[in-house]
């Protein structure tokens, strides 16, 4: 019929999550793990191994095989966490799975309890929904204030963003400036495709959240985020309600 509208359907089983472990795709993963793993070694001597140097493990895919590469090889980076209060039950299973796996105790950081009872008192339990301004005010409170503390007093900082995530991170290199916080910006996995990705844990078998399986490739807090359907960008499901050229944290946001 002309002019027919396609729907996007859901699938029984996330195909993402479970690649096809070629050859080539084989190769790749170990080619770029190996490189990712020169990298945060080379990081590790240039930042010191005092704490100078962080993690930030919001427990997505691509921070699992970070976390992965950092625990298994004992490499001298803290690793930290933002709660926010917000977060699904399946990412606090996960903090559990990999404090067990790997016989480590992450530094999970809160916001300040004040700041989020005066801003839920004043806006509403929801407000994110109300607006991009209000969305981005509760962000600020859950997830800046807590990040400024996390990164208070180190040289740089470790990212699991891929240039391949959004429209956003188009061109992300593997090193850069963060001005607003006033330090270096790693980003190991920023050439990664998703396949790649899925690979090494599959690979490796590396704890992973249940809810990717369920198509959810990118998992915030519960409220602000969505499964997607086969064909929609990673990111769809992330207030899915925002532009796409321009929804982020504040976390991540880049000087153009």
């Amino acid at each position: 019929m002309s002019g027919a509208v396609t729907l996007l359907r859901p699938a029984t089983a996330n195909p993402a999550t479970r690649p096809e472990l070629t050859d080539a795709l084989r190769a790749s993963v170990a080619t770029k793990s190996a490189a990712a793993l020169e990298f945060l070694r080379a990081a590790a001597a240039e930042f010191g191994s005092a704490g100078e140097l962080t993690f930030a493990n919001s427990f997505g895919a691509e921070d699992m095989v970070l976390t992965d590469l950092i625990l298994r090889e004992a490499l001298p980076i803290e690793i930290f966490s933002l709660d926010t209060g917000r977060l699904p039950a399946e990412t606090y299973t996960l903090i559990g799975e990999v404090e067990q796996r790997y016989g480590a105790k992450l530094k999970i950081f809160f916001p300040d309890a004040t700041a989020v009872e005066t801003h839920v008192r004043t806006h509403g339990i929801n407000a994110f929904y109300d607006s991009v301004e209000l969305r981005k005010a509760c962000c600020g409170v859950r997830k800046m204030e807590p990040l400024r503390r996390a990164l208070a007093g180190k040289k740089a900082w470790i990212t699991g963003l891929r240039a391949a995530q959004s429209v956003t991170r188009t061109g992300l290199p593997q090193r850069e400036f963060d001005a607003g916080n006033g330090l270096e910006k790693l980003n190991p996995l920023s050439d990664w495709s998703e396949a790649e990705v899925w690979a090494y844990i599959r690979i490796h078998e590396v704890p992973y959240n249940a809810l990717h399986d369920q198509f959810y490739p990118s998992i915030g807090c519960a409220p602000c985020t969505r499964a997607i359907a086969l064909g929609e960008d990673v990111r769809a499901g992330r207030w899915w309600w925002e532009d796409p050229a321009s929804k982020e944290c504040g976390l991540h946001v880049r000087k153009g």
